[in-house]
C-alpha cells in the first residue's frame, strides 16, 4: 500500500460571499486572528505527514503565492531588530514543498481536483478544502489516513449536521457500519433538499482518494450549477470501487461564510495569548449590554399597540386644532 504523500488544496473560487473584501484578496487569505485560513490547512497537511502540496489557484490569487514565498527584506529587518519569534513565524510559511497550478475558469471542485491530475500521478492523495477547519485529538486528515491504512480505499470525512441544512452539503446514504466511525456508502448525493436527504451525514471538506477518482471525474457530466461536481464523481467511483465515509467527532469550523468566519475568529481569539484576556472582557461587557437591551425591549409596549394608542390620543388634539 502506497503512502499518502500528496495533497490538493483547491483555492480558485471567486469568494463572492466575502465581497468586496475578496475582489482583490484571495478568500483563503482572510485571517483567523493573525494567520491566513489557508496556512491552517497547510499546517494540518504537514502534521499528517503530507510531503508535497499543490494549491490550485485562479485569477487574483497571487496573494497566496506571495504569502508562502520568501521575503528576504522582511526577514533581515526582523533579524536586525532581534524579533526572533516573529522571524520564526515568517520562516514557517516558506519551509514547505508547495506547488501552484492555475485553473483557467472556476468550474467547480471536481474540475479543480482534475486540474492536478498530472501532479498526483498514480498515488493516493488528500483533497483539503479551505472553508473547513477542524480540531480533535488528531486532525481529520490524520484520521482519514489511518482509515485508508485499514481499507486501502477512498475515504471521505463526514459529520452530522442539522437536517434542515442538508442542502448546503454533499450527503451520504450509509450502507453498513464497519465500526463506530467508518461506513460503507450506498450513494452520495450533492446538496439534497431536506425532504430528499438520505441522512444527516454531510461531507465536510476532507477527502482521501485513490487515483481512480480521476477516471471517474473524466466520465462525470457537468452537474448542478453548471459545474463538475466532485460528489457526482465520488458516486460514480463508488459503483466500481467501494468508497468509505469516516465520521469526525471533533470540532469543525466553517469559515466559508461571514458568520462562520466571525465565530471562528472569536473561538480562536479566546485562545490567542495576545487577545484572549481583552476579548473575554469585551465579550462579557457586550453580553451585559445585549442583555440590558433585550430586557428593555421586553418592557416596551408592542409597536402595534403603541401605534393604536398614539392614533387614539392624537385624534382629539387634531380635531380641536382644526376647529380653532
Amino acid at each position: 500500500m502506497k503512502k499518502v504523500r500528496k495533497a490538493i488544496i483547491p483555492a480558485a473560487g471567486l469568494g463572492t460571499r466575502f465581497l468586496p473584501a475578496t475582489k482583490a484578496l484571495a478568500k483563503e487569505m482572510l485571517p483567523i486572528v493573525d494567520k491566513p485560513t489557508i496556512q491552517f490547512i497547510v499546517e494540518e497537511a504537514r502534521q499528517a505527514g503530507i510531503e508535497d502540496i499543490v494549491i490550485v489557484i485562479g485569477k487574483n490569487k497571487r496573494s497566496i503565492e506571495d504569502h508562502f514565498d520568501a521575503n528576504p527584506e522582511l526577514e533581515d529587518a526582523l533579524s536586525a531588530n532581534h524579533k526572533e519569534e516573529m522571524l520564526e513565524l515568517v520562516q514557517q510559511t516558506t519551509d514547505m514543498n508547495l506547488y501552484f497550478i492555475r485553473q483557467s475558469h472556476p468550474r467547480g471542485l471536481g474540475d479543480a481536483v482534475l486540474t492536478a491530475k498530472d501532479f498526483i500521478g498514480n498515488e493516493p492523495f488528500m483533497v483539503m478544502q479551505g472553508d473547513d477547519l477542524n480540531e480533535g485529538r488528531t486532525s481529520l486528515t490524520q484520521q482519514l489516513i489511518m482509515s485508508y491504512q485499514q481499507t486501502g480505499a477512498s475515504t471521505l470525512g463526514v459529520m452530522q449536521v442539522p437536517h434542515e441544512e442538508t442542502a448546503k452539503y454533499g450527503v451520504i446514504d450509509p450502507l453498513t457500519a464497519v465500526n463506530d466511525d467508518l461506513y460503507q456508502v450506498k450513494q452520495f448525493v450533492e446538496k439534497p433538499q431536506p425532504e430528499n436527504a438520505p441522512s444527516d451525514l454531510a461531507i465536510i471538506g476532507r477527502y482521501l482518494f485513490t487515483p481512480e477518482i480521476f477516471t471517474a471525474l473524466e466520465k462525470t457530466p457537468i452537474g448542478k450549477g453548471n459545474e463538475l461536481q466532485l460528489t457526482d464523481a465520488i458516486d460514480r467511483l463508488n459503483q466500481t470501487q467501494r468508497v468509505f465515509a469516516h465520521r469526525f467527532e471533533g470540532q469543525r469550523y466553517d469559515v466559508g461564510n461571514k458568520l462562520g468566519w466571525l465565530e471562528t475568529n472569536i473561538a480562536f481569539g479566546l485562545r490567542h495569548p495576545e487577545t484572549r484576556d481583552g476579548l473575554r472582557n469585551y465579550l462579557k461587557t457586550l453580553t451585559t449590554l445585549l442583555d440590558a437591551e433585550d430586557a428593555a425591549k421586553s418592557q416596551t409596549v408592542p409597536q402595534k399597540h403603541l401605534s393604536a394608542a398614539v392614533k387614539k390620543s392624537a385624534r382629539p388634539k387634531i380635531s380641536v386644532s382644526i376647529h380653532q
